[in-house]
């Protein structure tokens, strides 16, 4: 997400560096490069504009501060200013395990509203500790009705839904009914959507707006539309005054308009943002670590919450002891390996990491079919073999590499890599500095 405007600011602050001080005529030529890249990433015009003179303004003339270079200023000025674009701090969502709460999701067919639908179930189940269930309001695309019924199975979460009704409005009332006796707390209504906007259709999410009478209305967009789902955005906003918007599909997004624009033009932020296709590829938008993001400084507080959600407590206190005993095993790094994969896609979370050269990073690819390589060769082996290592000799290789469809060159290739960390591992634990330190893993 983000890729070409955060390559395009990088090479602006990285020229800004060899300059000793800030003047109007070294700012303007920076501002230049910077409006080029925020009009291709297809921010709206307008935005652009006033995003530029207003850092202008604060960058002219500034005393620098001695701990920061020139360069740096102009860092922190941006970051700023981009943290004020997206913020989303006025904005608090408040479900609660004692009264139910209600979400409305609306926006155009294709945003994807269903798949928004469990995410959010599943999300909130999660972190809110709440029991959810879902209402199919798209009467118009059974496929729809049939989508969030497979994903409610899927999450073991209720779907109320009725393919021979065609009034959503009775639909509703079935569902509201259903709950008065039900230990429910969380409803969340997947609505209808078109191509494009129409009276019919906006005329329906007004009366399932009023008929319902949600606690919440997220607009769901597509992020990879950009200044389209700006303008749907404000179209809905002006008959719905909704609360929010959901941002799908920002990991396939390499411009960013979408996420930059919608709250300017809206008045409303983005709440949540979609980074991928799995059920729980879904986090909370803090307009302060995407700024980091988008500038290359990495996003240490949402790295920390992904390993929280990923790793078991209990399971690291026992891995940390293993590693203290010079313990750890092929198992042990399987089981690791899942945790990994269970954060994200390789590359959106080396991009967290503060201090990495995001610039060199671009040209590496990171292949996580790698992973699942490394996953079959360990499944392949013996749980004597993967509790030492040592004993695989040239027959076993052969045996492994046919088993998990690899060769024997990859098979070596991680039995060495593995070695080779287990004793830096080793290195590290047996260190007097280290000696006490309890593993954050």
């Amino acid at each position: 997400m983000f890729n070409q405007l955060s390559e395009k600011l990088d090479k602006v602050f990285r020229n800004l560096k060899g300059i000793g001080k800030l003047t109007e005529a070294n700012i303007k030529d920076s501002m230049r490069e910077i409006r080029l890249a925020l009009l291709e990433a297809d921010v709206n015009f307008k935005i652009v504009k006033n995003f530029i003179n207003e850092i202008e303004k604060r960058a002219v003339g500034v005393e620098v501060m001695k701990s920061l270079q020139p360069g740096h200023q102009v860092v922190k000025i941006v970051h700023e200013q981009l943290i004020s674009l997206m913020d989303n701090s006025d904005t608090k969502i408040d479900i609660q395990q004692n009264k139910l709460t209600k979400i409305m999701l609306v926006g155009l067919q294709g945003s994807g509203k269903t798949t928004a639908c469990a995410k959010l179930a599943n999300y909130y189940r999660k972190k809110n500790n709440v029991k959810p269930l879902m209402v199919a309001c798209d009467v118009y695309r059974p496929a729809a009705i049939h989508q969030l019924q497979v994903l409610g199975k899927q999450l073991d979460v209720p779907v109320i839904s009725d393919t021979d009704e065609k009034d959503v409005l009775k639909i509703t009332e079935k569902a509201l009914n259903h709950v008065k006796n039900q230990n429910i707390n969380l409803m969340i209504f997947d609505t209808a959507g078109r191509l494009h906007i129409d009276t019919d259709m906006m005329n329906e999410v007004k009366l399932l707006k009023e008929h319902v009478n949600p606690d919440y209305i997220f607009f769901v967009a597509d992020a990879m539309t950009g200044q389209d789902a700006v303008n749907v955005a404000k179209e809905f906003h002006n008959l719905l005054n909704f609360t929010g918007v959901i941002l799908t599909k920002l990991d396939g997004d390499s411009r960013g308009g979408a996420a930059l624009s919608i709250k300017a033009v809206t008045d409303k932020p983005v709440i949540y943002v979609g980074i991928g296709e799995k059920i729980s590829d879904i986090e909370a938008f803090h307009a302060d670590r995407m700024a980091s993001r988008i500038l290359g400084m990495g996003d240490v507080l949402s790295l920390i919450e992904k390993a929280q959600d990923a790793i078991d407590e209990k399971e690291a206190e026992k891995l940390a002891e293993k590693l203290k005993k010079n313990q750890f095993t092929l198992t042990d790094f399987l089981s690791q390996l899942q945790h990994i994969k269970k954060m994200g896609p390789l590359d959106q979370i080396l991009k967290m990491i503060p201090g990495l050269n995001q610039a060199a990073m671009k040209d590496v690819k990171i292949d996580d079919n790698q992973i699942k390589r490394i996953e079959a060769i360990i499944r392949s082996m013996t749980n004597s073999e993967r509790e030492n290592p040592g004993i695989i000799n040239g027959s076993r290789r052969l045996r492994i590499s046919k088993g998990s469809g690899t060769t024997v060159t990859e098979v070596n290739r991680l039995l060495k890599q593995f070695e080779e960390m287990r004793k830096m591992m080793k290195q590290m634990t047996s260190s007097k500095a280290l000696k006490n330190l309890k593993l954050p893993f």
